[in-house]
């Protein structure tokens, strides 16, 4: 018995299609241009047909954000958890920075969700508790350093006036100076959580 097919199906639309239009949107038109009635004339296809590969606008710069996350290296097992580290943020860095009409959104989603993305920080998770991270300061280390990855890249791909532009060589070379210092810090930082010192009692003469 043959299966019923969705709409998208019938459109002979797959997720990849869709994927790939979406990013030729994007480039072109920016976020607010990237609407589902767009990317669907993009396709010739109706808006509902979609539908069957991405659930909403939101879903589908998630996807975009994820996917592009596939490119990211991932060092060997016998790389040291720093070296490890300095390798998953610095390959992170040159793929946002060679995707710079993506880095705002990664910026307003505050990172990227999905299978990709997963599968990173698990990585990262790995390398940080060989480097002696333990606890809950493990997930806050991973999100520094996502932090200053995006938003090192971020301020690389700006658009400042031209007499003011950082060169991209002496970008990267502020970004790779600053990650050691942060991961020579995170290596080498008390594990237990920070506490808040009560304050000081005045005295009363």
């Amino acid at each position: 018995m043959t299966k019923a097919r969705g709409p998208g199906q019938r459109a002979g639309l797959t997720r990849e299609a869709v994927l790939t239009a979406a990013r030729e949107q994007l480039t072109e038109g920016g976020l607010d241009g990237l609407t589902m009635r767009a990317l669907a004339r993009r396709l010739a296809v109706a808006p509902n047909a979609l539908y069957s590969h991405v659930q909403s606008k939101t879903g589908l710069v998630d996807e975009l954000l994820d996917e592009l996350l596939a490119s990211v290296r991932t060092p060997d097992d016998a790389d040291g958890p720093i070296a490890g580290l300095t390798e998953v943020m610095s390959s992170t860095y040159d793929v946002l920075t060679a995707h710079p009409d993506v880095v705002p959104l990664y910026l307003a989603r505050q990172g990227a969700r999905g299978a990709n993305a997963v599968r990173l920080g698990e990585v990262m998770d790995a390398l940080l508790v060989r480097a002696g991270v333990t606890g809950p300061a493990v997930a806050e280390a991973r999100r520094v350093l996502i932090i200053h990855t995006i938003g090192s890249a971020a301020f690389a791909t700006s658009a400042p006036d031209a007499d003011r532009a950082i060169p991209t060589k002496e970008s990267q070379r502020s970004f790779g100076q600053s990650l050691r210092w942060l991961l020579t810090g995170i290596a080498g930082s008390d594990p237990a959580p920070t506490r808040e010192r009560p304050p000081k009692r005045r005295s009363v003469r």
